[in-house]
């Protein structure tokens, strides 16, 4: 389940210490995967984080926290975007610093994997620079 994640780049934020740590960089693009065991997570999330990567631009970093493992982790991360309800899965899509993008849960479950990364890789398209 997580390395479904860390092989594709992602980087795991385990504590609040490495959550604040990777959002104190707030040039660019980045990514933050809220992971979970549910079935949503393995059917539509991940394999649609996957197939939205190998389109065309992508977020400048990577990460995630695991929800209902890494609580501290998850509960930090929540903090950087607590006018969403929290969700997991979810993703969540920040520039500069700035949360611009979110998919929660009920925008995952009950969709295809390849409808989640065409909403991811619209956010993308619109948000990140192209690979140079």
């Amino acid at each position: 389940m997580r390395e479904e994640l860390t092989t594709l780049g992602f980087t795991e934020l385990l504590t609040p210490d490495d959550v604040d740590a990777f959002m104190s960089e707030k040039g660019g693009t980045a990514l933050i995967v809220v992971n979970s065991v549910c079935g949503c997570a393995a059917g539509m999330a991940r394999p649609g984080v996957r197939l939205a990567l190998q389109q065309g631009p992508r977020p400048d970093r990577l990460a995630t926290v695991f929800a209902g493992q890494d609580v501290d982790a998850v509960a930090r991360t929540r903090g950087y975007f607590a006018e969403m309800p929290p969700s997991s899965p979810s993703m969540a899509l920040f520039q500069d610093g700035e949360l611009v993008h979110f998919v929660p849960r009920h925008l995952i479950e009950g969709r295809t994997a390849e409808q989640v990364a065409s909403d991811l890789a619209s956010a993308f398209d619109h948000h990140c620079a192209p690979a140079a």
